[in-house]
């Protein structure tokens, strides 16, 4: 049985054997976390309200870390562990995902702002559900990364019992800074368990050498 959980588990751990997941979802979160909190402390008519300079923004930042996970891979992962091709419906499937949890978001979003809901509480405890989500992709497979879900969810939980005041500080209404301290939160703590894979990864992992006739 352990011998089978290891061969399931097997796509999941060379999928970020190299941390390089999680360091695009890190850079993507405090990515969003800085245009949103530009956008919270400028005026309503600056440049970064406009939605050409969101659009260009979030291409960017897609454009930096597809090519650059790319590169990483074509240089660094693939000369070292191989090249895995997965199947094309799992991509299709995490994408239609990817996009009903982003319009999902996005709608909720909506409401809340029109019917001016208190929703710092709820906001940051999204961080739970986002711990488990972690815990059962990542963690359940390299077990240090426990570490990481414990944070997260202890992060969440404390940016839910932050002053109003203090949230009011980081973005108005309330429940946008607790939304943004979040975000924050989840790109440090992504970055950092990336970063730290990537290291172990090289240090562990060597280019094979070429066998010379």
């Amino acid at each position: 049985m352990d011998q089978i959980d290891s061969l399931l588990k097997r796509p999941i751990t060379y999928d970020n054997i190299d941390g390089v997941g999680e360091l695009g979802m890190g850079f993507m979160c405090l990515g969003y976390t800085l245009i949103g909190l530009l956008q919270a402390h400028t005026p309503a008519g600056s440049f970064w309200h406009r939605m050409p300079t969101f659009l260009i923004y979030v291409a960017v930042m897609m454009s930096i870390v597809h090519y650059g996970s790319k590169a990483i891979k074509g240089h660094i992962t693939y000369p070292r562990t191989g090249y895995v091709e997965y199947r094309r419906d799992a991509r299709w499937r995490i994408m239609a995902l990817a996009f009903f949890c982003g319009a999902l978001g996005s709608l909720g979003t909506y409401f809340v702002l029109r019917r001016h809901w208190h929703m710092t509480t709820p906001v940051a405890l999204f961080g739970l559900l986002l711990a488990a989500g972690y815990a059962y992709n990542v963690a359940r497979t390299v077990r240090w990364k426990w570490a990481v879900v414990c944070a997260m969810g202890l992060g969440s939980i404390a940016i839910a019992i932050l002053p109003a005041d203090l949230l009011g500080a980081v973005a108005s209404p309330n429940w946008l800074g607790a939304y943004w301290l979040s975000f924050a939160l989840y790109g440090a703590l992504l970055s950092i368990s990336g970063g730290i894979s990537f290291w172990v990864y090289l240090r562990h992992q060597e280019v094979p050498a070429l066998d010379v006739q």
